[in-house]
């Protein structure tokens, strides 16, 4: 049995995966999820120190995360095993690793160390703070980096003190930049023959997201705060409460505003001085947001929304995940997908390509479940490989 690609685009490389927990392996999902041929390598069983996304391998995290890969389980500290992750490398296109900086020097499996293996290597990094610098050797956590990124200082209420996101964004948009930097550096090696070093960090990535916020410090020195549900700049954009619930609002720019007034009959709000210009709107949002509000009462979500999208108005409702998986937009783009030959439903890719789209080819492997395949398509024999069960490398 073969490796199975879950698209043609990206099945002429091979990944070697030593990534745990989330940054790492969202990173490597999404070449994968293209096609790439993924080993995930794992520590063996009786090795293994109870990692969440090792050891939970029925949670829904870990399917979601290692989903289209194959896993083989190697003992990196033991020498042969060293020396079989070096014979894999050999033949590898990528290596993706997440480890403390020091750990990979330790381990004899740096990038400068396997760039005299295969100079062709394209070698990710992930880490929480950089693989140098005054905070390199701590340990990265997602939370930590949206403090330590910005972001909680302009997350929620104000003045009811910092807020973390939701989600992990801190950790996936690390994976997602690690996987684009992969990409581009495999792009590159077509012009120059050479592989080279990716390197990203939960903290640059976490900064890298305050985007616009970021650059109102860096080009005015303005210093962002909490704004809630409305937008730092561009009102009336927030959340407000209808008659049987909530929705978002956003009118950007002068001509959205005037139809957001005329379509909630509020047009003389528009000859208003107060509310003439954006930047009056913004100065006086908390009575404009007042006077939208009390309209917003008189009728339901889906009758506003009904109303303003057909006046060209950006709104929505705000949705529960069980709402959203049901929104007929939702299902129409096909965000959750059925894994070939089972019912397990996952999060597709967000991206569509025509000729060679991703799908979800096959669910998250056992430990080690493709060991004695993934070698031999390697070149070991028969022989080999039970020497190294036999020795408990893999």
């Amino acid at each position: 049995m073969s490796a199975v690609h879950a698209s043609t685009a990206l099945q002429r490389f091979t990944v070697l995966d030593l990534t745990r927990v989330r940054a790492g392996p969202a990173c490597v999902r999404q070449l994968a999820d293209w096609g790439a041929n993924v080993v995930k390598i794992e520590l063996p069983l009786h090795m293994e120190d109870g990692d969440p996304m090792g050891s939970a391998r029925d949670g829904a995290d870990f399917m979601n995360l290692h989903r289209n890969k194959r896993s083989l389980t190697l003992d990196l500290k033991a020498p042969a095993g060293g020396a079989l992750f070096r014979r894999l490398v050999a033949k590898a296109d990528v290596v993706v690793e997440n480890f403390r900086p020091d750990v990979k020097h330790r381990l004899g499996i740096a990038y400068e160390d396997l760039k005299a293996i295969n100079p062709r290597i394209v070698y990710g990094s992930i880490s929480g703070f950089g693989q140098d610098g005054p905070y390199a050797t701590r340990p990265g956590f997602d939370q930590i980096a949206q403090g330590m990124g910005g972001l909680m200082s302009v997350t929620g209420m104000p003045g009811q003190g910092p807020l973390r996101t939701g989600i992990p964004l801190a950790d996936l948009t690390a994976g997602l930049f690690c996987a684009l930097g992969i990409l581009t550096a495999l792009l590159e090696r077509e012009v120059s023959g050479q592989g080279q070093w990716v390197q990203t960090s939960l903290l640059q990535a976490q900064a890298f997201m305050l985007d616009f916020q970021a650059a109102r410090y860096l080009v005015s020195g303005e210093v962002a705060g909490q704004a809630g549900n409305n937008h730092p700049t561009i009102i009336p954009t927030g959340v407000f409460q209808t008659r049987d619930g909530y929705l978002n609002l956003a009118t950007t720019g002068q001509a959205i505003w005037e139809r957001c007034a005329q379509a909630m009959d509020l047009g003389g709000l528009i000859a208003e001085p107060a509310y003439a210009t954006p930047e009056l709107r913004s100065a006086n949002r908390d009575a404009l947001n007042a006077a939208l509000q009390a309209r917003f009462r008189d009728f339901d979500t889906a009758q506003w929304i009904a109303k303003l999208n057909a006046a060209g108005v950006p709104c929505g409702p705000i949705y529960r995940i069980d709402e959203m998986f049901a929104d007929p937009q939702i299902r129409h783009l096909g965000v959750a997908q059925k894994v070939a030959g089972s019912d397990l439903q996952l999060m597709g890719q967000p991206v569509g390509l025509s000729r060679s789209p991703s799908r979800l080819a096959s669910a998250p492997p056992p430990r080690g479940g493709h060991s004695d395949e993934i070698l031999a398509e390697f070149g070991l024999d028969a022989a080999e490989i039970a020497a190294l069960k036999e020795a408990g490398t893999i």
